[in-house]
């Protein structure tokens, strides 16, 4: 913070609080004014010591603010948050609005650089997890520096919801007639998926020493996926790590069908079930064998993920309840079950539909 007091040709005193520069390198100021030395300097500490100007008292940067912030939240978040706030971080804000000083940065700017990413063909989805991560900077910077926030009435809009494309009943079949006919242990995995809901992240840091044969239980308690990582010659890197919540970590029951199969395939407890050695097979690749079957059995193409969508859409069918479902997949709320999890086919409606009778 910079700050001087003079004497101005009519007399009173000014007191000028230097506010940093913009973008264009033009530095601002704010003044305060009295007719005596003493009475501008304490009318620009009372604003400094009440934070009731909504001006900052710092010239730090956006950019400079930002990785401050990582550098805070680092120790308390995964591996994977941060290097997916640092890939945003790089990418998308601190090229775009990173030389501003942080309290000339305005509600408009912030709204200008979302209308520039939707433009540039960034989902709305996306553009909203970066403007959530602005968000959480700027309100350490507010707490920390009584910086006002530029974000703070930014609202994006509503998330359309995309429906997500699953295999009917009919193509389920005819997936689970050709992996019984060609047993290995990429069928074992999308068996294990479809039939349990477990995440591909998951699925592929799965261990025989998480499947407990006397109980016929799978324990959930590690994911692995590749994250951002620019070391020497590597820009990614593949990490073994505890799922995306805690709700997450679960133990699940295995049907006896699903069991009878695991044990077929057994294997040392260190290996990895779907590599059957200690090295893992990581998501991509097993999205790339799936996408690869699927062509092969003139199915659909759909995602690995839908192979989750499916398992509690078939669960509702047979009557589960939404609580015991929720717990299966490893989600928070059941409303997120609900919401994102559960699919009503064409023929569902239509035998629901027909349990209508007209009224006596």
């Amino acid at each position: 913070m910079n700050r001087n007091i003079y004497q101005r040709r009519d007399g009173r005193f000014e007191a000028r609080l230097s506010l940093g520069k913009d973008e264009n390198g033009k530095r601002h100021y704010r003044s305060f004014y009295g007719s005596t030395y003493a009475e501008a300097e304490n009318k620009l500490l009372s604003v400094q010591e009440k934070h009731c100007f909504d001006i900052s008292l710092t010239e730090i940067t956006v950019k400079e603010l930002s990785y401050e912030y990582l550098q805070v939240v680092r120790a308390r978040l995964k591996e994977s948050s941060i290097a997916n706030y640092s890939m945003k971080l790089e990418k998308h804000i601190i090229p775009e609005l990173g030389n501003i000083t942080c309290c000339l940065l305005r509600s408009s700017d912030v709204s200008e650089f979302i209308d520039r990413k939707l433009k540039s063909g960034l989902s709305a989805r996306y553009v909203s997890d970066i403007v959530v991560l602005l968000k959480s900077i700027f309100r350490y910077a507010s707490r920390t520096y009584g910086i006002k926030n530029p974000t703070e009435a930014i609202a994006m809009s509503k998330r359309t919801k995309t429906e997500i494309e699953i295999l009917n009943s009919d193509q389920q079949t005819k997936l689970l007639n050709y992996l019984r006919g060609s047993i290995s242990l990429t069928s074992l995995g999308i068996c294990i998926s479809l039939y349990t809901g477990i995440r591909i992240g998951e699925l592929c840091a799965l261990q025989w020493r998480d499947i407990d044969f006397d109980n016929c239980t799978i324990k959930i308690s590690k994911t692995i996926q590749r994250i951002q990582h620019n070391v020497g010659n590597k820009k990614t890197k593949l990490i073994i790590t505890e799922p995306k919540s805690q709700s997450s970590v679960r133990t699940i029951p295995i049907p006896r069908f699903l069991m009878e199969m695991l044990c077929k395939a057994k294997s040392s407890s260190e290996c990895f079930v779907l590599s059957g050695n200690n090295k893992p097979v990581e998501p991509r690749a097993m999205q790339y064998r799936f996408a690869k079957l699927l062509k092969k059995v003139n199915l659909p193409s759909v995602h690995f993920h839908s192979l989750r969508h499916a398992f509690a859409t078939n669960c509702i069918a047979l009557g589960f309840d939404v609580k015991t479902l929720s717990e299966i997949l490893g989600h928070s709320s059941v409303e997120i079950t609900l919401n994102r999890y559960v699919h009503s086919s064409m023929d569902r409606k239509r035998a629901y539909m027909g349990l209508l009778k007209w009224a006596a």
